[in-house]
């Protein structure tokens, strides 16, 4: 990466994207942070109907007071390779942010381009393109790098866990998905936010 406080870009990654692995099925990428990213707040939206389920997306606030918020890292990347992950995060629309509308975890965080993919509008879950475990896996696993805490954070911060939520993990929808994740670390914490009962979130990937 270019040491240039000029050169340097980053992505602020809320969904999928703060699981190291699946930003490395897209692209090369450098250093993670985790921040809070006010001004925007994440919601589960149908972005595309092509693999029949939703994923999470941000939406700016029309609020004059920064109450809303989310988590997630950011990450440092190549300009060279932002058009890999604007091909991933089509249905998106990909803005700057301001640094002043982001708080690290600890520490500090780095100065350049950010940028967020975000949409205009949320269109609801439901039947046909619901909540998918085996997106939500490559979520949780993500947020699991960064703790328990930040974990709890990704659930509370966001809208819409009130819609349809299934268990695909034995025809998994998501393109990619994980089937070697350890899926019982996460029913504790889906429970409290899903329709799923222990023993449909107990189904994991076939061996």
């Amino acid at each position: 990466m270019n040491a240039s406080n000029k050169q340097r870009h980053f992505i602020f990654g809320y969904g999928s994207l703060i699981s190291a692995v699946s930003r490395a099925k897209t692209g090369e990428t450098g250093r993670v942070w985790p921040a809070v990213l006010t001004g925007y707040q994440r919601h589960w939206s149908i972005m595309t109907t092509e693999f029949g389920m939703s994923s999470v997306a941000v939406t700016q606030s029309n609020s004059s007071k920064d109450t809303t918020m989310c988590n997630g890292v950011l990450i440092e990347i190549d300009e060279n390779e932002l058009g890999a992950f604007d091909i991933r995060e089509q249905g998106y629309e990909r803005a700057l942010v301001s640094s002043e509308q982001l708080r690290a975890y600890a520490g500090v965080l780095p100065i350049g381009k950010i940028w967020v993919y975000h949409s205009v509008t949320i269109t609801h879950p439901s039947q046909e393109c619901p909540i998918t475990l085996s997106y939500l896996d490559v979520i949780l696993a993500g947020c699991l790098e960064y703790g328990h805490a930040f974990t709890e954070d990704f659930l509370t911060m966001t809208q819409g866990w009130k819609n349809v939520v299934i268990n695909d993990r034995q025809q998994p929808r998501y393109p990619r998905f994980q089937a070697e994740l350890n899926t019982h670390q996460f029913t504790s914490s889906l429970l409290p936010v899903t329709n799923l009962s222990e023993k449909e979130l107990s189904v994991s990937y076939e061996p």
